[in-house]
């Protein structure tokens, strides 16, 4: 399969090539020439995920020299659990947050680097450069963490993300470099994307990105998708919904893909918090890219979602797409609300999901939601647990972070200064 820039002026290139590259010669993203209807029914006999993730993205990975090794990096990628919890009548709780850094991004960081570990050479290592608003740093330092054919390098915004993250971003050892930079998440993405519009310096460090602009990173998330709502359709002989907390657009988009590839998948609804960019477009159909907002649902503080440009290239049926925006106050009470309710405790994040969903139901759109909750609540112990009133355990990962030590650069947010630690 070939993979063509939403900009249409960059010439189509392998998946390998994609990868590697992070972004197109033009400045597009990459995506599928065809997204394969049938993908699920090659896949669905499997039992577990990594089996049936490795069916599921064959026709991606055919032709290509990654083809052959696709059942092993699925392995390795998808070596922890994702939980499906029921929580009343219609309503189910997909947990991604059983990886290493307790985040859904942790499956498309271990995905992508497992690719990039079989691509890369020890004597000239690829580059790996990932903004962050929260979560994907971490999962990408802890999935680089260890390896010879690739280096990897964080920006987060210094003083946007919370304690524990700060600590979990700052925390890898050798080859990950970890940079704080005094701006918003929004000037880290550009601060990226400039760096891949330097073609002298894309080349001499072999530079790609392990964002959602990385189709290695939407790949294995549209496989995790695609496998939770067979497994659903199939126990309760229901099609679900997917209420999915958005910021950069990743998430939702690797849905829209399990839905053209065959996942039984009703509706996509985008939950994002008050960083109102989707939502405005969603109803006046106009894309107006804005700063960023701080929320206490800062992974998802993004003003202009890179994979737009995904949706905007017209390969993704968006119909019937939903986007519900919620606020701190909103998020707050909903955290409290089905705390007391079901005894179960969100993130900041997954709550704009919940709230959706209590939204959803007054509206009576529909039944039989499956809310993705992205992140484990210690995460935000500091905003959740003042809204609970009780403390929250963490699991053992998250608990062996605290005693790694930190290690984290200071950086300004313009191309020279990368460039300097780039160079290092």
């Amino acid at each position: 399969m070939k993979f063509r820039s939403t900009r249409n002026i960059a010439p189509a290139a392998s998946l390998s090539e994609a990868i590697c590259a992070g972004q197109a010669a033009d400045g597009g993203l990459f995506m599928p020439e065809t997204l394969p209807a049938e993908a699920v029914q090659g896949a669905e006999a499997a039992s577990d995920l990594a089996s049936f993730a490795a069916g599921f993205l064959a026709p991606f990975f055919e032709g290509d020299v990654l083809e052959e090794s696709l059942a092993s990096i699925c392995t390795e990628a998808f070596d922890f659990p994702l939980a499906e919890i029921g929580l009343e009548d219609g309503l189910s709780v997909l947990e991604l947050f059983h990886g290493p850094t307790g985040a859904f991004k942790d499956f498309g960081a271990r995905f992508l680097m497992a690719c990039l570990d079989r691509l890369g050479d020890p004597a000239a290592p690829f580059t790996v450069l990932a903004a962050t608003s929260g979560d994907t740093g971490g999962a990408v330092g802890c999935a680089a963490e260890g390896r010879s054919a690739l280096r990897a390098v964080i920006l987060y915004p210094d003083g946007r993300v919370s304690p524990f993250q700060a600590h979990q971003l700052s925390c890898w050892d050798t080859p990950v470099t970890t940079l704080k930079v005094n701006a918003d998440f929004d000037s880290c993405q550009k601060l990226v994307k400039s760096a891949f519009s330097d073609r002298n310096l894309t080349r001499r460090h072999r530079l790609t990105s392990a964002n959602s602009i990385n189709i290695a990173r939407l790949l294995p998330q549209a496989a995790y998708l695609a496998f939770t709502t067979v497994r659903h359709q199939a126990q309760t002989g229901e099609t679900p919904g997917l209420i999915i907390p958005s910021g950069n657009l990743g998430h939702g988009v690797a849905a829209l893909i399990a839905r053209a590839c065959g996942a039984p998948i009703r509706t996509v609804v985008l939950a994002t918090n008050a960083n109102a960019t989707l939502h405005d477009w969603a109803r006046s159909g106009l894309y107006m890219p804005r700063p960023s907002v701080v929320t206490i649902a800062n992974a998802m503080d993004v003003g202009t979602p890179s994979n737009f440009e995904r949706l905007e290239a017209g390969h993704l049926d968006v119909s019937g797409l939903i986007v519900e925006r919620v606020d701190d106050d909103a998020i707050r009470n909903r955290i409290k609300a089905d705390h007391a309710r079901f005894g179960y405790t969100w993130c900041p994040h997954s709550a704009c999901g919940a709230e959706a969903y209590a939204r959803l139901c007054q509206a009576r759109l529909g039944r039989n939601w499956l809310i993705a909750a992205t992140a484990h609540p210690y995460k935000f112990a500091d905003i959740v647990e003042p809204v609970i009133g009780e403390a929250i355990k963490p699991p053992a990962t998250l608990s062996a972070v605290l005693d790694r030590p930190m290690r984290a650069e200071d950086c300004d947010a313009d191309l020279a200064a990368l460039t300097a630690y780039l160079d290092l």
